[in-house]
């Protein structure tokens, strides 16, 4: 008995530690540091943006690798915009019968409600690519053309989709681009835009330059051309310049965009959605209120009918809060409000072990067994049964998370997951340290009363 109290001061010790840590770091000039939650789109607000992956210039081979990269960069792209904690995923939408609008790209912005400046952010990311045509070729465009789209010149609009169709793709992008300068013509002190391409790149443009000296290698920036130079000779140091007409400031953005991330895939804005904080933080405020009157109502039903392992169970629940809101801030998790409704969810799941060992507890009193040896017995009766329904209710949350296509899914799934172990924890350990603690020693009416449950007259089984 004594050691067991001893134990449950220690654990009582560290629950409140625990407790005051998530309380403490929840303010800025907290000694312990600031640790706010994590709050998802839904509930701190911002903006949900669509893009339309363009894959149908791609070998099928490479469409994975190539969305894979798609979304690196957005990543990178947003993260140097500033945003906090955004969230860039692709989707593929199998229903769909063409498989060239299948593939999509999805941004999260919280905190960005200005869905302008939100696409401005990935938007702004360059599709660079260099595309080759033969001199033959190029003579007969202009001449059926009667115009000069030579060294950079930029052919009428109506004209833009023939001229780009004439230039074919090299497989050479901003993608293989290792880093990007700004540098000035010597002659003429333009600024142009140095290159520097990666082993794959600089292969790739040395068999490029190798192979079709003599040909034109256009230089395209979203579909636009800036600079179409002919190919005198082999160029093996993996180094091009793009020498249009720049302006300082375009070329310092060209420099900036290509170093932080050219898109491999075209993309195109196909939806937006924008919640604003007013309305995320209701959502927050909803969540925390339903919260508490679960806690509250599941605290009263716990003690009302279950008297002292009621009351044992309510302040291991209490403990099962503090440890789960800390590791929220600590993983940390990002909480949406599917991840709070999986939170709520869990705390009854951790009501439910306590409720098995309670329920068995009172079968062992009703078998004539005194109270120390009903409360080993229930605790090791139930394990199995708590044991079984908990491994299946993880590889449930698992397979959410592995296989969720969207961050509702996959938050709801995380939650739930961390919250099962930990109510795994509580009700075995905790709950069960603290009922040895506080346990009658003598066995009368009064403690049987208290230690059973329900309000039916005692039947005992022989």
């Amino acid at each position: 008995m004594f050691k067991h109290r001893i134990k449950a001061i220690y654990l009582l010790m560290l629950a409140v530690l625990i407790g005051y840590f998530t309380y403490a770091t929840q303010f800025p000039d907290s000694k312990l540091g600031f640790r706010p939650f994590h709050l998802g789109l839904d509930l701190s607000g911002g903006s949900h943006l669509v893009y339309k992956a363009d894959v149908s210039q791609l070998d099928p081979s490479d469409i994975s690798t190539s969305m894979s990269s798609l979304r690196d960069v957005v990543e990178r792209r947003v993260n140097l915009f500033g945003v906090s904690e955004p969230l860039v995923q692709t989707e593929e939408d199998a229903a769909l019968s063409s498989k060239e609008s299948a593939y999509k790209l999805v941004v999260e912005l919280p905190g960005v409600t200005d869905v302008q400046e939100a696409s401005r952010s990935i938007g702004a990311t360059p599709l660079l690519e260099f595309r080759l045509v033969t001199a033959k070729e190029l003579q007969k465009f202009e001449s059926s053309n009667a115009t000069s789209t030579l060294q950079g010149t930029t052919p009428d609009q109506e004209q833009n989709a023939a001229y780009l169709a004439l230039f074919k793709p090299t497989g050479l992008t901003g993608r293989m681009v290792a880093r990007a300068s700004l540098e000035f013509n010597p002659t003429t002190n333009q600024p142009t835009v140095g290159l520097n391409f990666t082993t794959e790149g600089r292969e790739l443009f040395a068999s490029i330059t190798k192979e079709h000296i003599g040909d034109y290698l256009g230089i395209f920036l979203d579909g636009s051309p800036i600079s179409v130079p002919v190919i005198r000779d082999a160029i093996t140091n993996g180094r091009g310049e793009i020498s249009g007409s720049f302006k300082l400031e375009e070329a310092q953005r060209l420099v900036r965009d290509l170093n932080y991330g050219a898109l491999p895939v075209p993309i195109t804005l196909i939806s937006t959605q924008t919640i604003g904080p007013t309305l995320g933080q209701a959502a927050v405020d909803g969540g925390v209120r339903s919260g508490i009157i679960a806690f509250i109502l599941i605290s009263i039903f716990l003690i009302i009918w279950y008297r002292l392992p009621g009351f044992v169970a309510v302040f291991a629940l209490g403990i099962y809060t503090a440890i789960m809101l800390t590791l929220f801030k600590l993983i940390p998790v990002t909480l949406t409000a599917a991840g709070i409704a999986g939170f709520i969810i869990t705390i009854g799941m951790a009501v439910d072990a306590n409720i098995l060992i309670f329920e068995r507890m009172k079968e062992e009193l009703e078998r004539g067994r005194g109270i120390w040896d009903a409360m080993h017995e229930g605790f090791a009766r139930a394990w199995t049964s708590i044991r079984d329904s908990n491994i299946s209710s993880l590889i449930t949350g698992a397979i959410l998370y592995y296989f969720g296509s969207t961050s509702v899914v996959t938050g709801f799934a995380l939650v739930f997951f961390i919250g099962v172990l930990v109510s795994m924890f509580t009700a075995i350990i905790v709950s069960r340290l603290f009922l040895y603690a506080v346990a009658p020693i003598r066995q009368t009416k009064l403690t049987t009363f208290l230690i059973s449950n329900g309000f039916r007259r005692r039947k005992v089984i022989n």
